[in-house]
């Protein structure tokens, strides 16, 4: 399935495991500091410098590491273009593992199922309890600001 339109965000704290895993050991604390400042920025026009400066100071210390952060800067970056108030919610794809944990340990106690079917009913059922659960004022982002942002910006 496609969303046109849509913008890609990947995980900040995957990316940011994937850039430690492939940077040097005795750089560690010193990268992590530097990339959490490009992520913690307030725009994408802040944080490029921040990078730009990483990419210039470490391309011969950690070559690995700074393919990873040139190769993922935008979609980590994504992020930064939304209000500020829903970027904590959205760097990182914690919503969407909970719900993936919740449907493997209910999948956990079935394992074999007779038919396709008895799956989609199952997880079906699930995703209808849980959508039952968040239905009465129970709200992850409240969407009316994002809505007014939106038609200011144009996008």
């Amino acid at each position: 399935m496609q969303f046109q339109g849509a913008t890609w965000q990947l995980s900040q704290t995957h990316f940011m495991r994937n850039f430690l895993h492939a940077t040097p050991k005795n750089l560690h604390d010193e990268l992590y500091g530097k990339v959490r400042s490009i992520l913690d920025a307030p725009e994408v026009e802040t944080a490029r410098p921040l990078m730009n400066q990483v990419v210039s100071d470490y391309s011969e210390k950690a070559p690995k590491a700074i393919q990873v952060l040139e190769n993922g800067f935008d979609d980590i970056t994504a992020v930064l273009s939304l209000p500020e108030r829903y970027r904590k919610r959205l760097r990182t794809t914690n919503g969407m593992e909970r719900l993936n944990e919740e449907i493997r340990r209910r999948d956990r106690v079935i394992r074999i199922y007779p038919n396709r079917d008895s799956v989609i009913r199952l997880i079906g059922a699930l995703l209808m309890e849980i959508d039952e659960k968040w239905q009465p004022g129970h709200k992850y982002l409240d969407m009316k600001d994002y809505f007014v942002w939106q038609h200011v910006t144009k996008i």
